[in-house]
């Protein structure tokens, strides 16, 4: 099950920092790649606005 980024994020780069799969993209709110997600939860333990989720 891949995370997901909600409506809370602020966009300010620190999960795609810290992902090892290189599975975050930027934009206005930052998306997970459901196919490069590898579960680990890594950027959900460094989002500071606790807006990444499991899905």
């Amino acid at each position: 099950m891949a995370y997901k980024i909600s409506d809370d994020c602020v966009a300010c780069g620190t999960c795609a920092g810290e992902c090892p799969a290189g599975a975050i993209s930027e934009g206005d709110i930052y998306k997970i790649d459901p196919d490069t997600c590898m579960d680990c939860g890594t950027c959900a333990d460094a989002c500071p606005m606790g807006a990444i989720s499991p899905a």
